[in-house]
């Protein structure tokens, strides 16, 4: 279901930094075969110039994302509210700086970065939520900058769900309804991608992924 964000909502299911501490390295392990990810990380690598600024937001294990582009020498900032995944993803990725937040509080400046990655990161947070964090991270965005966000493609609000063994409480869109979400932030869309992945996890089931590129307007 994507990298780890966002607080629980009251009185409902596990907060995504439970969860998220819960699955460590599994998760890294379930998601290490997603061929479409990989892609699209390639696909946002040809448009960044050299020494470029990425916030990674829900950074996970810093595995893929974070030390794909840190090797390819950009400057990355990984956020994420899993105590136990920032502490995996400093390890594993001394290339990258990593911080343990909630990404709604984390303050952001306009225009301070050349590209943000919103891998999966989404999922545990309301709808409502979603949007407007969406348009917060695109005015980080210097004119121009990249946006790259995936998500789990299904209409739904505030469904309870299991997630590699793991409760958590689920908000997304459908897939034209998350691209318009994206456009509506301030960005030019340049490239969809739709895929369906197992992760390699006892619990796995197959899931539907969407991955939306643009530059911010």
């Amino acid at each position: 279901m994507g990298d780890s964000q966002g607080r629980a909502a009251e009185g409902h299911g596990s907060p995504a930094a439970a969860v998220f501490d819960a699955l460590g390295a599994e998760y890294e392990r379930a998601f290490a075969a997603s061929a479409a990810h990989r892609e699209s990380l390639e696909r946002l690598l040809a448009g960044l110039a050299p020494g470029s600024r990425v916030l990674d937001v829900g950074s996970g294990t810093g595995r893929p994302t974070a030390q794909t582009l840190a090797d390819a020498g950009h400057r990355v900032l990984g956020v994420d509210v899993s105590p136990v995944m920032t502490a995996l993803a400093a390890r594993q990725v001394p290339g990258a700086e990593f911080r343990c937040a909630d990404i709604r509080d984390f303050p952001l400046a306009e225009g301070e970065f050349d590209a943000v990655c919103v891998y999966f990161s989404l999922l545990q947070l309301e709808r409502g939520e979603q949007t407007d964090l969406l348009e917060r991270l695109v005015r980080s965005l210097r004119p121009g900058g990249l946006l790259v966000a995936a998500t789990v493609p299904v209409a739904v609000a505030g469904v309870d769900a299991v997630f590699m063994g793991q409760p958590v409480r689920v908000s997304s869109f459908g897939a034209e309804e998350f691209t318009t979400l994206v456009v509506r932030a301030g960005v030019a869309v340049e490239w969809t991608h739709s895929a369906l992945f197992t992760p390699d996890h006892p619990a796995g089931e197959p899931e539907p992924h969407v991955f939306v590129h643009g530059r911010r307007i």
